[in-house]
């Protein structure tokens, strides 16, 4: 097992972590001060004025789950303010990029390197689509770490398999044995588990089985949602909301962003407490500005705003929550997460035999209990000893053998849009199109393969299509996807058009008796095509545009 260093970020509070926050901040001009936790406590620190001047986005990465996405696609900050998403997602990784190479520096007896000479792991949720990929990469190329987009140096890994990877070669200390303390995973042939990626947006499930030679079978499509930590945050800020009012909160937000960030952060301290007392109330503290602006608004005390409000209260300059009330703020999140689990242990033949909790969130002690309570009478439930930096480590790994992941299932039903000639027993005649020789055809749904089908890293699905016209000089590709296995039109509900491309066809002489074979890898953690021209048997790859124009 490779020696895998892991940098530590300090938070401004003498504390050090192994992860940093996924924040970024930009001045006026939209240039970059700072990033993860150093942007979070400079900004925290701005006179509101200042603050209102800059840029601040903070778990950005939300935007593009079941996104609609371009290269134009804006997001805001918590304040309002728009930027171009793919602006700040490539000056995030060109941050990190610099990083890295920096620490790399340290530890190189004075030898550098530069981004080219690097193969790059970027970890993305496994629930997330095709364009969002494809907009990593994209951004990963503006981040100046690779040249060009298709680079074999940039690896697009899933997060729960780089933290499967990791977690199916540690040694029996390398876990904390949460409700049966001193299991280990047991790396035989045969075993099957479940990794759950508590991350703070997405909660991220897939289950594998451990093949010959350590190789892993996924063994149902991905699954999960969007109620990671964050949820429990915007719990608590609802909370916030219920007893202020509405208008004193989009005050609060507006005059004072720092004082809020800093409420963000002392609670997800709170929120991963490991204090051994299950009964505690929590105690936030509270910033004198929102006392102000609440009794400016309200005209009466600041203990009156509590009022009507049940478990919590005003104690001596903070909020104090009790312990059933902080509960009720994990509620919807961990009904989420249970509910994913029991839909991959329902599967027919499931033989789970292990859950496997790791990400950010699984570091708090309220979401490992209820895992615990729900399921440890089924499974073994394991949590590495350090579960925010499994995803990480398991990234490296993953880096070094790609091919571990020996296949996967298909979360949609992926195909194409094919033009077939008419035939009245299939068709129906309002589809109907004629080309230039008034020929009568009609454009269906080709699948490719379908949702819930297990294909290989290196199987290759191949396809032939001929042209509509007879002078048509090249071939437009339309890609579609949905959820349902049995689709036949493009223009069914659930059907999305989630990228084309274009196949050149110069040759013309034999009219509509042409064809291109379309091959392409589904079973990779992006697809990759190739197209060949019969005519000339002309082989290209061909680049997969998945954003929209």
């Amino acid at each position: 097992m490779p020696n895998i260093r892991v940098p530590f970020w300090t938070q401004g509070t003498g504390l050090k972590s192994s992860k940093t926050h996924t924040c970024i901040l930009f001045n006026q001009q939209e240039n970059v001060v700072s990033f993860g936790f150093e942007a979070k406590m400079k900004y925290t620190k701005m006179p509101s004025i200042e603050a209102r001047r800059h840029f601040f986005f903070e778990n950005f990465k939300m935007n593009l789950f079941n996104a609609v996405l371009h290269r134009d696609t804006v997001i805001q900050t918590c304040d309002g303010k728009s930027m171009s998403a793919l602006k700040v997602f490539s000056e995030s990784l060109r941050f990190l990029k610099d990083h890295a190479l920096k620490m790399i520096a340290q530890h190189t007896s004075g030898k550098t390197f530069i981004a080219t000479d690097a193969t790059w792991v970027l970890t993305v949720p496994a629930i997330w689509g095709a364009s969002a990929k494809q907009f990593m990469r994209e951004a990963a190329k503006q981040a100046g770490m690779i040249e060009k987009l298709d680079s074999e140096n940039l690896i697009i890994a899933l997060e729960p398999e780089a933290a499967s990877v990791w977690c199916k070669q540690l040694p029996k200390e390398g876990f904390l044995g949460v409700g049966q303390q001193g299991n280990e995973l047991e790396q035989s042939t045969g075993t099957q588990y479940i990794v759950v990626d508590c991350g703070g947006g997405t909660i991220d499930i897939t289950a594998h089985e451990v093949r010959d030679g350590g190789y892993l079978k996924e063994l149902y499509k991905a699954s999960g949602n969007d109620l990671g930590g964050q949820t429990v945050d915007s719990k608590f800020e609802s909370l916030l909301i219920e007893i202020f009012t509405d208008d004193i909160w989009a005050e609060f937000q507006k005059r004072e962003p720092g004082e809020l960030l800093k409420r963000k952060i002392e609670f997800s301290f709170v929120k991963c407490g490991e204090e051994d007392e299950d009964d505690d109330d929590a105690l936030i503290s509270f910033p004198v500005s929102l006392t102000a602006i609440a009794e400016e608004h309200g005209q009466q005390k600041i203990s009156e705003f509590f009022n009507y409000v049940e478990g919590a209260d005003w104690q001596n300059g903070y909020i104090k929550i009790s312990a059933s009330k902080m509960t009720s703020l994990f509620e919807e999140s961990l009904k989420g997460i249970s509910n994913n689990i029991n839909q991959v242990l329902s599967h027919k033949g499931s033989n789970i035999q292990y859950i496997l909790l790791v990400g950010g969130y699984a570091q708090c002690k309220l979401l490992r209990k209820h895992i615990t309570k729900e399921f440890s009478r089924r499974c073994t439930i394991l949590c590495p000893a350090d579960p925010q930096t499994a995803i990480l480590k398991g990234a490296v790994l993953f880096g070094l053998k790609p091919k571990v992941i020996e296949s996967r299932v298909s979360t949609r039903t992926y195909g194409i849009l094919e033009s077939e000639r008419f035939n009245p027993s299939r068709h129906s005649m309002i589809k109907v199109q004629y080309n230039k020789d008034r020929i009568a055809y009609c454009n269906v749904f080709k699948r490719l393969i379908k949702v819930g089908e297990s294909i290989g890293c290196d199987e290759v699905r191949e396809h032939y299509l001929t042209p509509v016209n007879s002078d048509q000089r090249e071939m437009i590709f339309q890609f579609y996807c949905t959820e349902k296995e049995d689709a036949i039109e493009v223009d069914e509900d659930g059907m999305k058009n989630i990228g084309s491309f274009t196949v050149p066809m110069p040759d013309i002489s034999k009219g509509m008796n042409r064809c291109v074979r379309l091959e392409i890898q589904f079973g990779n953690t992006e697809m990759q095509a190739t197209a060949t021209d019969m005519e000339s048997n002309k082989t290209e790859s061909v680049t997969l545009d998945f954003l929209c124009h």
